[in-house]
């Protein structure tokens, strides 16, 4: 699985952003697919998680009720359609693919195999 983010830049707070990360592969739905976002001198941190069907959506606190993950397993695509952005919400995004089934695994970048190139998002106040 190999991934593409697109849909970034500089945006004002109250815009809303939607990235698509496509995957090229026969494999995508194979996998659990998740987001990521690691802020200037912090760590990757989790953002959402959906799983292979596409039933199941996970969510990081910080960005419930603002984002929503969603795929199109027909695209080989994963969504992060972003609302109410808020500065601290400003950093690099990535999909990632994770391979495993447990829900725990969903939120610890480390369990992701594959990673896309990362997409830059600036939230001014």
């Amino acid at each position: 699985v190999q991934s593409v983010e697109s849909g970034g830049g500089l945006v004002q707070a109250v815009a809303s952003l939607r990235f698509s990360c496509p995957a090229p592969g026969r494999s995508f739905n194979s996998y659990t697919m998740g987001w990521f976002r690691q802020a200037p001198g912090k760590e990757c941190d989790f953002v959402a998680a959906i799983n292979r069907s596409g039933r199941s959506t996970y969510y990081a606190d910080s960005v419930k009720d603002r984002f929503t993950i969603s795929r199109d397993n027909a695209k080989n695509t994963v969504y992060l359609q972003m609302n109410s952005l808020k500065p601290e919400d400003t950093g690099v995004y990535y999909c990632a693919a994770n391979p495993r089934y447990d829900v725990e695994s969903y939120y610890a970048a480390r369990t992701y195999n594959y990673w896309g190139q990362g997409t830059q998002v600036t939230v001014s106040s």
